[in-house]
């Protein structure tokens, strides 16, 4: 017979627009006042300045190119060298879920909105400041301007993370800005004048532009020099570390973004011109320009009237102008940056409007907070079961907000659900959907994680040390365990519906979650004999109502509870007062095979030849061992069992294995043992599984039931027909068996012999007088 004792788990299966106000004002008008001046760049350095750059927290492998740095430096210097190159498609490949949006930006590209027709509803978009001397034109070096195409077009999988990282970039430099305000007031303070804390996007399609502007530290001619001359060189990185040094600034180092200094260059990907605007927020500081096509060269010059902080002009590809529409810039907006600090807003109208609040105190958080972000992190709008706000600061620095929806939809056949939770950095999106957080029997749970302490890639598309992601895994899934424990224990009634809506979960965790598996089965719970329709147990529950003596958990796998209790295999447990733990779901047989035991008790199936009764009940009998049972003194001897038996294997020949009389049934005549469940036989039939050839079964008889006597009569008389009909009566008496353990895929094959049987039962009753 075939048994299945490792088998994996039952594989069983909105976005909403928050309404937006106005945010901030226009931008100031520049105009240039010094003339430019020309600079040479040098080799990629990371210069001590504080500056605003692109940074990230991740290491990463840019590839570099094949050709010597003479040769390169040689072809550069060619006039071919000096003309711009074709646009390389960025990379088309990810590993990642960030490059899953890929499609829908296509989408979006195609839709690009006829720039005479929108003329009238955009924003115009005015370049006031004039250049009043004349430009010092820089050259990058040769091997600069190859690691330049290489971030700009072959780093990002996906166009869009430029407006992520011109983001964390204006986070950066406003976090640092506040931090100079308070370490530096006399330098640093903020005028009347001033624009609050914030960054405005201006886009206009029909002018080809992307404007982002903030109001923080600003960058001085050096540091734009340093900077945007310099790929690599991270101002923020820079900026940590004098503040490490100093042993100050605890909260503006976590709030800070960047690391590596890249992320600037991605806007080439969708620029053919970058103009930045900046003026450092030093009392005194004048203004400048710097400027690039990302083809060689850069300018600098300084221009009168330019506000403090930064403005980014990009002059679109003509390839690129869907991001220059609202509704694709808010899309973005929202799925990457949504939670930095500081407001946001696009066309005039705020676009951040829901708070990261998994960095927030849990106290703080109030009902109206939870719901509307639930809604925005899940697409969903219904209310969560319950939640979990979660922070520590070791082993890992994670803050973590994590709910139970209502329900699922692979109850529903919707197929395999998908990871629901976020993986975030310091509030900006690393991955969506992570696959790898969270282990797969927990993706009923949807939310956010943001661990400060993830190494990420240069990109900023997934993280690199995956011993870090197992360990951030392991102190999540712990913490979820502990979560849903004390859930069951402060509110049964609550999670008795959680378990009803999510049980399958829990239970493919034990199958699949071996570090866990315990704990995730002191969560399960399921029917006993011992009480009425409907109410669950958990383990810990039945282990408390066992006899001492008792050393194995018993169960029994049937559809219902009724017909568990009615089994002939229930019998002597019903008999001796236990009670047994009733698996009803398909995938309940899979979870005790896997979990095999619990606490120091083995799972025991009643079904099984080897099942036994221990303890208390064992005395019981041999105390009683002395009393006459009159039902036992009309039972077949050994040696007529033994004869039964016989006859009936040649019966049944091919179909049956062992045959024996047993003591452990009190009302049914015959049972199955240690076959396959019905349970396991439907789920495999379910997965497709191909079927073998028929298994044999072991049948138990009753040696004390009346028909199991009655049939040793017939198989010993020596009338042909009586022998036929003693045939019959054990044919249907092994189809009864196997009826009752839930195997009988026809019953419609039984019933010429039940037809048979009766017609020879009848023969002796007289025919009616008037036939």
């Amino acid at each position: 017979m075939q048994r299945y004792s490792k088998l994996g788990a039952n594989r069983v299966l909105a976005k909403v627009q928050l309404a937006s106000g106005a945010l901030m004002g226009a931008s100031r008008p520049y105009s240039v006042t010094h003339p430019a001046q020309r600079m040479t760049t040098h080799t990629p350095a990371h210069p001590d300045s504080a500056v605003y750059t692109s940074a990230r927290r991740h290491k990463g492998d840019a590839q570099s190119t094949e050709k010597a740095p003479a040769d390169a430096q040689a072809e550069a210097n060619t006039p071919e060298a000096q003309e711009p190159k074709p646009e390389t498609p960025a990379a088309s490949e990810s590993t990642t879920d960030v490059a899953d949006d890929a499609a829908k930006n296509d989408a979006d590209l195609d839709a690009v909105v006829d720039p005479v027709e929108s003329k009238e509803t955009e924003p115009e978009i005015v370049e006031t400041e004039k250049v009043s001397g004349p430009a010092d034109e820089m050259t990058f070096k040769a091997e600069t301007r190859q690691l330049l195409d290489i971030v700009a077009c072959s780093l990002y999988t996906d166009k869009e993370v430029f407006i992520r990282e011109l983001i964390s970039n204006a986070s950066d430099a406003l976090e640092k800005r506040r931090h100079m305000e308070l370490a530096d007031p006399a330098k640093y303070a903020r005028g009347a004048d001033d624009a609050e804390p914030g960054v405005s996007i201006v886009v206009n399609q029909a002018k080809s532009k992307f404007v982002l502007t903030d109001t923080g530290i600003g960058m001085s001619k050096q540091e734009l020099v340093d900077c945007l001359g310099t790929i690599c060189s991270s101002g923020s990185k820079a900026f940590l570390n004098r503040l490490k040094e100093k042993g100050e600034g605890a909260q503006t180092m976590e709030n800070i973004i960047g690391q590596f200094g890249v992320g600037f260059y991605s806007a080439f990907m969708v620029a053919k011109n970058i103009k930045v605007y900046s003026r450092s927020a030093a009392a005194g500081a004048a203004g400048y320009l710097w400027e690039s096509d990302g083809h060689g060269s850069y300018k600098i010059m300084e221009c009168a009237g330019v506000a403090t902080g930064t403005k980014i002009v990009l002059e679109m590809k003509d390839t690129e102008l869907a991001f220059c529409t609202p509704q694709v810039v808010e899309r973005i907006i929202k799925k990457y940056s949504n939670f930095i600090s500081f407001k946001i807003s696009l066309n005039g109208a705020a676009v951040n409007t829901v708070q990261a609040l998994w960095r927030k105190p849990k106290d703080e958080v109030t009902p109206e907070e939870h719901a509307a972000f639930y809604k925005f992190i899940s697409g969903a709008y219904d209310t969560p079961m319950c939640h979990l706000h979660y922070s520590v600061d070791a082993p890992l620095m994670i803050h973590s907000l994590l709910y139970i929806p209502q329900t699922h939809s692979e109850k529903f056949g919707g197929g395999r659900q998908e990871s629901a939770v976020n993986l975030y950095c310091r509030k900006v999106l690393i991955q969506a959907k992570a696959k790898n957080v969270l282990p797969e029997w927990l993706r009923f749970l949807k939310g956010a994680i943001d661990c400060e302490d993830l190494p990420l890639n240069i990109s900023r598309e997934h993280t690199q040390d995956s011993a870090l992601i197992r360990k951030l895994s392991t102190v999540m899934t712990k913490r979820v365990l502990k979560w849903l424990d004390e859930e069951a224990r402060k509110n049964p009634a609550q999670y008795e519906k959680f378990v009803k809506e999510f049980g399958n979960f829990l239970k493919e965790g034990v199958c699949t979650d071996q570090v866990h598996k315990t704990d995730i089965a002191k969560l399960l719970r399921f029917e006993t004999t011992a009480d009425g329709a409907g109410a669950l147990n958990a383990l810990d529950a039945y282990i408390d109502r066992m006899p001492p003596s008792q050393t194995s958990i018993y169960y029994i796998s049937a559809p219902s509870k009724d017909i568990a209790v009615a089994s002939p295999y229930f019998e002597q447990y019903r008999e001796h007062g236990l009670e047994v733990v009733v698996l009803t779901e398909q995938i309940d047989e899979f979870v005790v095979q896997h979990l095999e035991n619990y606490r120091k008790y083995k799972l025991q199936n009643i079904e099984t030849f080897d099942a036994t009764l221990d303890g208390a009940v064992q005395a019981r009998k041999k105390a009683d061992g002395d009393k006459k049972d009159p039902v036992m003194e009309a039972a077949l001897s050994e040696a007529q069992s033994a004869t039964l038996a016989e006859f009936m294997t040649k019966r049944l020949l091919g179909r049956v294995g062992v045959v024996k009389a047993t003591n452990r049934l009190t009302a049914s005549p015959i049972v199955l043992m240690d076959h396959e469940s019905a349970q396991i036989r439907k789920l495999m039939k379910m997965m497709g599984t191909k079927e073998g050839p028929a298994p044999k079964y072991n049948i138990h008889f009753n040696p004390k039931h009346e028909l199991i006597r009655k049939l040793y009569t017939l198989s010993q008389s020596t009338d042909a027909g009586e022998l036929e009909l003693g045939g019959l009566l054990a044919e249907q008496l092994f189809d009864n068996a196997v009826i009752s353990a839930g195997l009988l895929d026809d019953p419609r094959s039984i019933v010429n012999r039940l037809n048979t049987m009766m017609t020879k039962m009848v023969q002796k009753i007289p025919e009616p007088s008037n036939v």
